[in-house]
């Protein structure tokens, strides 16, 4: 089977390690892959022959500026799109499976299109919300439900995708439920139930919804020695970790910062994937790691962490849990969304949403996991299953 792979990026972030992964899978079973993606990140995990690039970065930024301005995200890029469907014509896939299509990159119109007039086969794995709302990635701080039947109106435009105008959310809504729903072929996919639930109930839940929880390279994601505490004057502490791609609100930077004064000296706080900016601003008593793309020193941090702390207000299941048990490190996580799927009781503490007050406790509770039955939940749990009866 040819399988082509179309996603915002390819082998960086969570989503384009999740595409690269699922490659490997398949063309392990003997499938021919390509991976289409946007020029906007570096592209690692395939071949370059295996890569069919869309755009360049200033296509890139105009379609950003143009979505900033009108809200009508992924409806520019069109001549990058036809060149991209000339491409995906000559390659003619047996199965296209869609991931983010979101980021300023591909003109969705066009690209279903194609879709339901080739009658291709589809698998659409579901990062987040977008596809189903007239502009939302998330929902879960405005505690909005309009996505049920259609947006009116819109009090995140200034979340992403940000909006600087007075928005378009009904038409963007109109327009994403006539395309994305003219396929007559298509699985949608998510990593978690909670999303799987909110999919049933929007206009997606014509086609069937199967869950297949997110899968990471334990062979990179696995205890893993370094000199991190000797590094950071840590011997001896508590270290206290928090992950995020970008540190903002909704992933709970600031009940972050206020968990560090709700912990004394014996803890050392330390965030990875701050910016420059943040870097700067940022508290002395707290490490501040700017963000990396390296999978090996994310697994040392992992490793030297005693707890990870995962205080976001949206998410789908995040990775950053998987990737910490899998190092062996347990978790504390807000109840949100999909992130306490991944966790059991022998590796992991949820707390109520914004209930920082309760975190300190959590996380004595979380040092006395045991770090075997933590790595057994990881190996126990982090397959990606019958990915491949997806596609037969």
């Amino acid at each position: 089977m040819k399988i082509l792979f179309i996603n915002a990026v390819c082998g960086v972030g969570s989503t384009g390690r999740i595409v690269t992964d699922l490659a490997r899978q398949a063309k392990s079973k003997g499938h021919t892959v390509k991976v289409a993606c946007s020029t906007i990140e570096p592209i690692k995990g395939v071949r370059p022959d295996e890569v069919i690039t869309v755009g360049s970065r200033q296509d890139y930024y105009l379609h950003n500026l143009l979505s900033r301005l009108t809200d009508h995200e992924g409806l520019f890029s069109r001549s990058v799109t036809r060149k991209l469907l000339s491409q995906i014509k000559e390659y003619d896939p047996d199965l296209v499976h869609l991931h983010n299509l979101h980021g300023h990159w591909i003109n969705y119109e066009l690209l279903f299109r194609y879709l339901a007039e080739e009658k291709k086969k589809v698998v659409w794995t579901l990062h987040d919300c977008w596809a189903f709302t007239g502009h939302c990635s998330h929902f879960s701080l405005l505690k909005c439900e309009q996505w049920k039947s259609r947006c009116l109106h819109c009090n995140g435009l200034h979340g992403y995708p940000m909006c600087y105008g007075k928005g378009d959310v009904a038409n963007n809504f109109d327009r994403k439920k006539k395309a994305f729903t003219s396929v007559g072929d298509m699985t949608i996919v998510t990593p978690s139930e909670w999303l799987a639930s909110l999919v049933r109930e929007s206009f997606l839940g014509k086609y069937p919804v199967e869950v297949v929880h997110n899968k990471i390279d334990m062979s990179v994601f696995t205890p893993t020695a370094s000199d991190f505490r000797k590094a950071h004057h840590a011997e001896g502490k508590t270290i206290v970790l928090g992950v995020a791609n970008v540190w903002n609100q909704s992933k709970g930077l600031d009940d972050f910062l206020k968990l560090r004064e709700l912990l004394d000296e014996r803890y050392v706080m330390v965030m990875v994937g701050l910016t420059q900016e943040q870097m700067a601003g940022i508290p002395g008593n707290i490490i501040g790691i700017q963000r990396t793309n390296s999978a090996r020193e994310l697994a040392e941090i992992y490793t030297a962490a005693d707890v990870f702390v995962n205080l976001t207000y949206q998410d789908t299941y995040p990775t950053v849990n998987l990737e910490a048990i899998a190092c062996g490190t347990p978790v504390v996580s807000y109840m949100t969304g999909g992130s306490c799927e991944a966790f059991d009781k022998h590796s992991g503490v949820a707390v109520r949403q914004g209930a920082v007050g309760e975190v300190p406790g959590a996380i004595e509770r979380a040092l006395l996991l045991d770090e075997e039955e933590i790595l057994q939940r990881a190996k126990a749990f982090y397959s990606y299953g019958d990915y491949l009866s997806l596609i037969s």
